[in-house]
């Protein structure tokens, strides 16, 4: 009997899933291929080794991105951020975390017996408008697949005086930005990343103003900042 209960309701959540993608299409959010929410071509594309970025705006440290701002990186990046494709965190988390592997293995983070991951700060209102965080649940997800010793500290945030960046030259950025980006109140001590190597995290670098400042006000809470490590580089 219980396997009969088991059979029935395998088949309604078939249907259901069938009736679901009749209503809101199941399509791949790198390149839209139907049937599938991220595709093995685009799942291949991320996992290509990272490259280095050259910012505008210069860091104290090296910038690493997956690829560039284009193709499946970009189509991903948009879905999360416009049309709510929360689904996306994971494997874009999965690929940063290839990515960290990759960068390890070249000798450009430190050994050290912790890792930290930091997702850079989004702004209150625009996490709230996506329901969540997107940069800080990538960056959960690639800490949980890397490791026990691996953590995802959501250590800062972005004030509400913060403008959006989006149509703003690379002074500009750097002149909305300043002062801008703290530590969250729960955070006041960050001790728990301030041993072991220290990743920046975010989803798209583009003059590199958001990351400056991210490093600069880590540093000055006692945190050193290794690297930076993001889905695409613009």
């Amino acid at each position: 009997m219980n396997r009969r209960r088991s059979g029935v309701a395998s088949a309604v959540a078939t249907i259901l899933r069938s009736g679901t993608d009749l209503v809101v299409p199941t399509i791949c959010g790198g390149c839209d291929t139907p049937g599938v929410p991220w595709c093995p071509e685009c799942a291949a594309t991320l996992a290509d080794a990272p490259i280095r970025l050259d910012p505008r705006i210069e860091l104290p440290v090296d910038a690493w991105a997956l690829g560039r701002y284009r193709g499946p990186y970009r189509r991903s990046l948009v879905a999360v951020k416009e049309h709510d494709r929360r689904d996306l965190t994971r494997p874009l988390g999965r690929a940063l975390a290839g990515a960290v592997v990759t960068l390890g293995r070249w000798g450009e983070i430190p050994d050290g017996e912790t890792l930290t991951l930091i997702p850079a700060p989004t702004r209150r209102s625009s996490a709230r408008r996506r329901g969540g965080d997107p940069v800080a649940a990538m960056s959960r997800v690639a800490a949980g697949r890397l490791g026990p010793r691996v953590s995802s500290l959501d250590l800062l945030v972005t004030s509400s005086r913060a403008r959006d960046s989006v149509g703003l030259d690379a002074r500009r950025r750097v002149d909305n930005l300043s002062g801008a980006i703290r530590l969250r109140h729960r955070w006041t001590d960050p001790g728990p990343a301030t041993g072991g190597a220290v990743l920046l995290v975010d989803d798209i670098l583009t003059t590199g103003a958001t990351s400056a400042e991210s490093v600069r006000v880590l540093a000055r809470h006692g945190v050193t900042v290794h690297a930076v490590v993001v889905v695409a580089g613009a």
